[in-house]
């Protein structure tokens, strides 16, 4: 699995830090998520397509490899 992450999309909401507390986090000055791990191992994949779907502002993207 690839993740890419559209920074200019997000909102903000933390949804994505709460699933896949690994792979991504937020940003101190404005909250905006940031990508740890853009090729996560298999054990992180499910809570990544969790973070993809409820991210309010569809800003996370996933290539299956």
């Amino acid at each position: 699995m690839h993740v890419t992450l559209d920074e200019p999309k997000c909102v903000a909401a933390g949804q994505c830090v709460l699933a896949a507390p690994e792979v991504f986090d937020q940003r101190d000055e404005d909250g905006v998520a940031i990508l740890l791990d853009a090729d996560p191992r298999e054990e992180l994949h499910a809570g990544v397509r969790e973070a993809a779907a409820i991210c309010p502002a569809a800003a996370i993207h996933l290539a299956e490899r």
